[in-house]
């Protein structure tokens, strides 16, 4: 291992000197209790870290990604130690030690760190303990399967997030950067993770258009980086049994080269019938998708006849609105006619009613020439139209009855007689009073 192997200073603003090449187990180099002796401290080269160079822009930090399993722990260790030890990589966001058995988690800033925390205290020597430092087991950790291949990471994140805060969501691509169909969803918390599992279980959860259901289930969790070292296996008698011979080729007609050949036709035959499993199922999702895209196709027409139909229906009802709103306009117009020949007609009775005073006013005041006129002497009315001259010629009423008597003795008293003389038609004539 390369590395640091000292034990952790004192933390200085994230800045911490760092040993040149694995710690060396001297007698006056190392106290009981795993701390390097100041001479030998002052020794080494100092190598100053800047801890923000460690963490990538917009990373998150503080996740489980970052959670660190810590294994045979000396008995007695308390997390005060524990974190001293890590403090070197930043400050830990979460210690739990268990005493009893020898182990314990912590929760650094960035992956990056946990990374090289890991490749420099695993296998390293605290208190006398060889210490075994794995990544922890993301818990709320989710595999997601049959993904549409226009999914990217911020949509798998987007889609998920609805059942809780997310830490990584991330779409599997292979050595060309093709999507693979399968992707990664890490939740924060188990509460969420569980959440999901259940409803995409039950449901058919959909992240685009095309109508193919993702599958989820729980994240197997894979060692690929350190793998089984040797001095992690447990060397029982089973171990050396096993190990009694070394790696070689079965030899033909040998006891070991007859079953290894059934061996081999077994793998064969399971080889061959995971092939044909995966031809039927790829016939099958084929198939399928063709009558997919069929059904879809009839579900779209489907769609376009019941939106013509309900246009129709709408226009339908429009028209009849339309006929109705005519049908009211044209009664209030027969209403407002009838209204109005009304009024006109109640106008003319009132007019007709109150006609015969107004002809008796106007023939009083009427002139010369009108209908009706009097005589000139205040008699009754006469006629209008020619009159014969031989009737505006008689001899008046005074002609017959003498108003002048001898003595000075008249009909109407002392009234002086009017003078005589023959009536010309200047005096009188149609219409005209005789003059006095």
């Amino acid at each position: 291992m390369q590395g640091s192997r000292d034990a952790v200073p004192e933390q200085q603003n994230y800045e911490c000197p760092r040993e040149q090449g694995p710690p060396q187990q001297h007698s006056t180099g190392w106290n009981p209790n795993g701390q390097q002796a100041e001479d030998t401290r002052n020794a080494n080269t100092t190598l100053t870290i800047d801890l923000q160079s460690f963490k990538k822009p917009g990373e998150k930090t503080y996740t489980q990604r970052s959670r660190l399993f810590v294994g045979n722990l000396p008995a007695g260790v308390t997390e005060q130690e524990v974190e001293n030890l890590f403090s070197k990589y930043g400050k830990p966001a979460e210690i739990f030690v268990n005493k009893e058995r020898g182990f314990g988690f912590v929760r650094l800033e960035t992956r990056i760190l946990a990374e090289i925390a890991k490749a420099e205290l695993d296998d390293y020597t605290f208190k006398g303990r060889q210490l075994r430092v794995r990544f922890a087991t993301h818990g709320a950790a989710l595999a997601v399967k049959n993904l549409p291949q226009f999914v990217s990471n911020e949509l798998l994140e987007e889609a998920f997030s609805t059942f809780g805060q997310l830490e990584r969501a991330i779409v599997i691509v292979d050595d060309r950067g093709r999507p693979m169909g399968k992707g990664i969803v890490e939740f924060t918390s188990k509460a969420a993770a569980r959440k999901a599992l259940e409803r995409c279980a039950e449901g058919a959860f959909l992240l685009t258009a095309y109508p193919r259901p993702v599958t989820v289930e729980p994240m197997e969790q894979l060692e690929e980086d350190e793998g089984q070292p040797e001095r992690v296996i447990n060397k029982n008698q089973h171990f050396h049994k096993e190990r009694e011979q070394p790696p070689r080729f079965a030899q033909p007609g040998t006891f070991e080269y007859e079953y290894a050949m059934r061996w081999k036709a077994l793998l064969d035959m399971e080889k061959q019938q995971q092939e044909q499993v995966d031809r039927n199922m790829r016939e099958a999702r084929e198939k399928l998708e063709s009558e997919m895209v069929a059904a879809q196709h009839e579900h779209q027409v489907m769609l376009m006849r019941q939106d013509l139909l309900r246009r129709q229906e709408e226009l339908r009802r429009m028209e009849e609105q339309h006929n109705l709103e005519m049908q009211k306009r044209k009664q209030a117009e027969l209403r407002q006619e009838e209204e109005r020949r009304r009024r006109s007609e109640e106008a003319a009775r009132r007019q007709q009613e109150a006609f015969p005073d107004n002809v008796r006013i106007s023939l009083y005041h009427q002139g010369p020439g009108m209908g009706m006129n009097r005589s000139y002497m205040g008699g009754s009315a006469l006629s209008t139209g020619p009159m014969n001259m031989a009737d505006v010629e008689k001899p008046l009423m005074h002609e017959h009855f003498p108003m002048e008597q001898p003595g000075g003795d008249t009909m109407l008293g002392n009234v002086p007689a009017f003078p005589r003389g023959p009536s010309t038609p200047s005096d009188f004539g149609l219409n005209k009073r005789r003059g006095y």
